[in-house]
């Protein structure tokens, strides 16, 4: 059975950094998807635009259930600060949306 990524990245683009307001895709948080299809699993790598931010709990939950698609068994998701989150990760298109 086959995992969808583009299903993936449309759950992720519906959870809010709620700081800013933003999706954490379309703010550049989310690094990596990676898809296991033999284990039915996929792997999130993301960071937060804070070691400190006081919903970090909430997002990294909400990232979690984000990549439940169809066919998804199991999610895992790794938060790291390396590199740490810059403004300039934000894609131009999101800076020009949020009026940055």
């Amino acid at each position: 059975m086959t995992i969808d990524k583009e299903q993936i990245i449309a759950n992720l683009r519906e959870v809010y950094d709620p700081e800013i307001s933003t999706n954490v895709y379309d703010l550049g948080l989310i690094y990596d998807i990676d898809i296991d299809e033999k284990e039915s699993a996929v792997n999130i790598t993301a960071t937060l635009t804070s070691a400190f931010c006081p919903f970090a709990d909430q997002i990294v939950e909400s990232i979690e259930k984000a990549g439940y698609a169809k066919n998804v068994l199991t999610v895992n998701v790794e938060i790291t600060f390396t590199p740490p989150f810059t403004m300039d990760m934000v894609p131009q298109e999101t800076k020009d949306i949020m009026g940055w």
